[in-house]
């Protein structure tokens, strides 16, 4: 083999420009990357109200109003005690189990709401009351 073969290789000005461009291509797609597990939460979030809203308009149909904020969401899945008891709750309940939000907790229920007839969401990423951006809340009377 020649001796000049062996020596070939890259200088250290040819390895900074591939490390700045690769740089500037990571600092470009990254953040749109990143993002997308977010989006895909909050779409779940909305999914999981609207199955639950749908339940909650069965319910009605059975029995003539929508569960009281005390009997809550758990009354779609199992008959609840709390008065006003169910008329004609249906057997085997309106959902399986009570789903909890994309980040861990439970979906929020008025009745009578403050928005509409009853107020369904999810309290988004930080788990509280408003917020903005991802942080804001998910609800019901945001989907229509």
């Amino acid at each position: 083999m020649s001796k000049t073969f062996l020596n070939q290789g890259f200088t250290l000005i040819e390895v900074m420009v591939v490390v700045v461009i690769l740089s500037v291509l990571a600092a470009l797609v990254v953040p749109r990357i990143m993002d997308n597990p977010e989006k895909a939460r909050r779409m779940k979030a909305e999914q999981d109200i609207h199955a639950i809203e749908t339940a909650l308009k069965l319910y009605k149909l059975d029995n003539y109003v929508y569960p009281t904020t005390d009997q809550g969401l758990e009354a779609l899945v199992v008959r609840t005690p709390i008065p006003p008891e169910p008329r004609q709750w249906k057997k085997g309940g309106y959902l399986e189990s009570m789903p909890k939000d994309p980040w861990g907790f439970d979906y929020n229920y008025l009745n009578p709401g403050i928005h509409g007839e009853f107020d369904l969401y999810s309290q988004g990423v930080d788990g509280q009351p408003d917020g903005t951006d991802m942080n804001a809340d998910i609800g019901n009377w945001q989907l229509k």
